[in-house]
């Protein structure tokens, strides 16, 4: 950890005061002047610096990305997982063992693991870390996936990381009863460019799950687990409990676990393997966590106790309670990454950790990509995602109305998630992305109706005109100020969503 040389109080409240006149600069009531605009009124593009890659520029290299993405997506996809890290192993050992090439901080639970990861990233780069982060799934671009020092891998980048290890993979595919899958594949890139790099500490999010995940070939020192709920239950049980068992498999050997709010079953589950594995605990609402939150403009203003002690002033330009815990989760697990709470006790440099919760993003997570009205992307996915997603939205927008605009993956609990935002959704759009594992929009409606009405819920297979009808829904009976558009319900949906707002 290097030393920083602190900024000047003064300093840190230009900088803060910069952030409020930039949002203030968007305020809503000043929409009114562009609400003449209303052929599919998806113009107005993202508020702030793009954090996801465009397609690339060159026609070859763009051409040759896609070569890549089919040859992945022949193989099993990232949803099927088998109880085994036999390929995966067998990768690495080929590979020289490149996942042991640098320190890890090793990410599951059921919600928030993508912005928790960014947390611990941003606050890693802050000290003068060089970093990786792997995480999945991508919202708009594969090489999102992979990212060196808090950017996406560059396309070219992610080719020759493909190419790079490709001879590798048909080694093991060749020994294999089954070969590679998707998710191994691109586990094996992001390790192996990792070490190339080469980078100071890894941030790795399992894909699913934990012992049989994929990216459980790497030994994390430090161990952090997000909030478990009922996702993926045909595959990691049916109960929390049963879930954080699986997920559990990433605490390791002497490593700092750091445990979100869990379900009493979950904690029980997880820390038992704690005691099995000689593991140190820290919890939140325990040992670490939020002291004190206010709602800011384009965000919200904390002061979040450490292992440390209490950081004051920070800004994290994030929305809802629930992204303010995993905040406390992010410094939790760098400052047990960095020894505070065990080596020592002095709490990590509180200006270098309020400019780094201050550049924090989240793509599709609770992000504002356009105004008048206020359309919000969030991929929630299941019922307890959208739960904190309807709380955050409330508290954060005030809406006078609010329209939904939800497309699910099949098997996903989508009466559950509607049940969450009845309450906050004047009327609902139903649609559908292009994923071959998308519901279909009939399917979805059907439970729609049953959830909300037959009166309340509008059909729009089309993601672009189902965003259109809902904007069209939303300024209905309400000042252009106060409506808005929350697109949700996956990851792909918020990413095609993404795309369609960005260039429309």
């Amino acid at each position: 950890m290097s030393e920083q040389q602190p900024e000047s109080h003064d300093d840190s409240f230009d900088a803060f005061d910069k952030i409020v006149a930039e949002e203030s600069d968007r305020d809503p009531d000043l929409a009114v002047i562009e609400a003449g605009s209303r052929t599919l009124r998806t113009q107005a593009g993202p508020l702030q610096g793009d954090p996801v890659p465009e397609e690339p520029a060159d026609p070859e290299v763009a051409k040759a990305l896609r070569e890549v993405e089919q040859e992945l997506a022949g193989r099993w996809g990232e949803t099927k997982m088998e109880p085994s890290v036999t390929r995966i192993a067998a990768l690495m050992d080929v590979l020289g063992e490149p996942q042991r090439a640098y320190p890890a901080i090793h990410v599951t639970g059921t919600n928030g693991k993508t912005s928790t990861s960014r947390m611990i990233e941003a606050l890693l780069n802050a000290f003068e870390l060089r970093t990786g982060r792997y995480t999945s799934p991508h919202v708009q671009s594969i090489t999102e996936r992979i990212s060196l020092d808090g950017t996406p891998i560059s396309a070219e980048r992610f080719i020759e990381a493909y190419e790079d290890i490709k001879p590798y993979v048909d080694m093991v595919d060749a020994a294999e009863e089954i070969r590679l899958s998707f998710f191994e594949v691109l586990t094996g890139m992001a390790y192996a460019a990792f070490a190339d790099a080469p980078v100071d500490a890894a941030v790795i999010e399992v894909g699913m799950g934990g012992t049989w995940d994929a990216t459980n070939v790497i030994d994390g020192a430090v161990a952090v687990v997000t909030p478990i709920s009922l996702d993926h239950t045909d595959r990691l049980g049916s109960t929390t409990g049963e879930i954080a068992q699986e997920k559990g498999g990433i605490i390791k050997q002497g490593a700092t676990v750091i445990l979100a709010q869990q379900p009493v079953d979950a904690a029980q589950v997880l820390l038992k393997r704690a005691v099995e594995v000689d593991a140190t605990v820290a919890r939140a609402g325990m040992e670490f966590g939020v002291v004190t939150r206010e709602v800011a403009v384009g965000g919200q203003q904390l002061t979040l106790r450490g292992l440390g002690g209490e950081y004051d002033g920070i800004f994290l330009p994030l929305y809802g309670a629930h992204m303010a815990q995993n905040a406390a989760v992010a410094l939790a697990a760098v400052e047990a990454f960095f020894g505070v709470g065990a080596d020592h006790a002095r709490a990590l440099d509180v200006e270098t950790v309020r400019k780094a919760f201050a550049s924090v993003t989240s793509p599709g997570r609770m992000e504002v990509v356009r105004r008048s009205p206020t359309v919000v992307l969030d991929a929630a996915h299941n019922p307890a995602g959208a739960q904190v997603t309807a709380e955050a939205v409330t508290e954060a927008f005030g809406f006078s109305r609010l329209v939904g605009v939800v497309g699910a993956s099949e098997g996903k609990d989508a009466r559950g998630v509607f049940e969450a935002f009845e309450p906050i959704f004047a009327e609902v759009v139903i649609t559908e992305n292009t994923s071959h594992r998308a519901m279909s929009a009939d399917d979805l409606a059907a439970i729609a109706v049953e959830v909300f009405g037959a009166d309340r819920v509008q059909v729009e297979p089309r993601l672009d005109d189902a965003i259109e009808a809902a904007i069209t829904l939303a300024e209905e009976e309400a000042e252009y100020g106060g409506a808005g558009v929350l697109v949700t319900g996956s990851v792909i949906t918020v990413g095609e969503a993404r795309m369609l707002l960005k260039r429309g």
